[in-house]
């Protein structure tokens, strides 16, 4: 390995092995989008859009961003197959500081999302087993660390994981879908008074809110590339699993929402915290809230696994890129990037431990996720000018007008999100401005 790309002592005991094929990439995707998203968004959505053709409306203009972006990601990720998620890409295109901001507002927010996933999942099982009840931090940790050990194995191990926790994800929906077409119906015949549908100008106000919840819960479809040089035949691989993932996301959130208008009418569904709770008790009566729960769980451990796995990937290549220490690069023979994957760890540990404290900064990094979207696709650009003769074994779609659009798109979303959420977007630009001196005091010691 070149000198480009890191020091030469950057990997230790062994490397990461290039033995992940298709099914792990459609695997990582649906357990890295899944997860509480889905059971919250519909709430809000219809909240905004009190109406059933407007409320599906927004679930398929998100499905289409996520699709529009994927074109985009594909050829980036073909072109640059290295492990490390949206922070090659922007490093590669954009040089080492905007490299960092990526690589570091995705790890830090990736870690966070771990410990709130299993905080969830700590909460659930303390309400389904009373001897757990109260102890929901306490499972939350166990449940992390039991992960992270599975992985320090090797990337087989949290391979397997992945792929038995995500079957048992897809399928747990296909029963919660098919049980309310066949028992539903009934309760979406009740009469309530419906919130009057806005229009005009209020009309597109509440759509792009309802597109940000809808667009959050999309988010997570890059998984893949987090692992550009473990999957197998990167060229044809990754476009794979990025169409194939998206597609499956866009068929399992519209059937979810079609199941929820079945059972629930939008009125019911409007401001529910937890609208699959609701209809889950709509169909399966006094055990609806206990098949909600495990439904939940079951989500929230694929998640949980997808974040270890992607974490520290986005840390290791970091560290190999000598922005961070370069002992974060140490590799085990198992291709486990084992001090990154303890680093997260214990950062998603902290998070749980001091949740409350670091719910504002969770919040704040929210904004970065379609930030980092915007340096992936104006990289596009960037590259398709500076390096035109670089082998693409995926060229993106409609390029460069399809590029321009998802890059318009996120760039209206950034000012939608600075306009609706002007506080924590703007202490996300001061976060950013603060990121300068801690990228060279890093780069420094590493």
């Amino acid at each position: 390995m070149s000198n480009r790309h890191g020091p030469s002592t950057a990997l230790r005991a062994g490397r990461l092995l290039r033995v992940l094929g298709v099914g792990f990439g459609l695997a990582v995707t649906i357990g890295n989008t899944i997860g509480a998203g889905i059971f919250r968004a519909p709430g809000e959505v219809a909240r905004h859009l009190p109406d059933g053709g407007l409320f599906l409306a927004a679930w398929t203009a998100g499905g289409l961003y996520a699709l529009l972006g994927a074109i985009q990601i594909a050829e980036l990720g073909t072109m640059i197959p290295r492990s490390g998620g949206q922070y090659v890409f922007a490093r590669h295109a954009l040089g080492d500081y905007a490299g960092f901001v990526v690589g570091w507002s995705d790890w830090i927010s990736t870690c966070g999302t771990t410990a709130a996933v299993s905080i969830v999942v700590g909460e659930f099982s303390g309400a389904l087993l009373p001897a757990l009840s109260g102890r929901a931090p306490v499972v939350a940790v166990v449940v992390a660390s039991a992960f992270a050990i599975v992985q320090w194995r090797g990337i087989r191990a949290g391979s397997l994981v992945q792929n038995v926790t995500s079957l048992l994800k897809a399928a747990a929906f296909v029963v919660l879908i098919g049980a309310a077409f066949a028992f539903g119906g009934q309760t979406s015949a009740t009469t309530e008074n419906a919130a009057p549908i806005p229009s005009g100008l209020a009309l597109v106000t509440a759509f792009v809110l309802a597109l940000q919840s809808v667009i959050y819960t999309y988010d997570g479809w890059t998984g893949v590339v987090y692992f550009g040089e473990e999957v197998q035949e990167p060229g044809k691989a990754i476009p794979r699993s990025l169409f194939g993932g998206v597609l499956s996301i866009i068929a399992i959130y519209l059937l979810v929402n079609l199941a929820l208008l079945y059972v629930l009418p939008v009125s019911k569904i409007a401001g529910e915290g937890f609208a699959a709770g609701a209809a889950a008790g709509a169909i399966f009566g006094q055990y609806g809230d206990a098949v909600f729960r495990i439904l939940t769980i079951l989500s929230m451990l694929s998640a949980i696994n997808a974040y270890h796995l992607m974490a520290s990937r986005v840390l290791f290549a970091m560290s190999r890129d000598g922005l961070v220490s370069h002992r974060a690069a140490t590799v085990n023979e198992g291709g486990t990037p084992t001090v990154a994957l303890a680093l997260s760890a214990a950062i998603a540990i902290l998070f749980i431990i001091f949740g409350r404290t670091f719910e504002k900064v969770i919040t704040v990094l929210a904004f970065f996720f379609i930030a980092n979207y915007t340096l992936s696709f104006t990289s596009l650009f960037l590259l398709r000018r500076r390096e035109p003769e670089r082998p693409r074994p995926y060229r993106a779609w409609g390029y460069p007008w399809t590029t321009a659009l998802a890059l318009l798109r996120s760039v209206a979303f950034l000012a939608g999100a600075i306009a609706g959420d002007t506080r924590n977007s703007v202490f996300a630009l001061l976060l950013l401005s603060a990121s300068y001196p801690l990228f060279h005091m890093m780069r420094t010691r590493s």
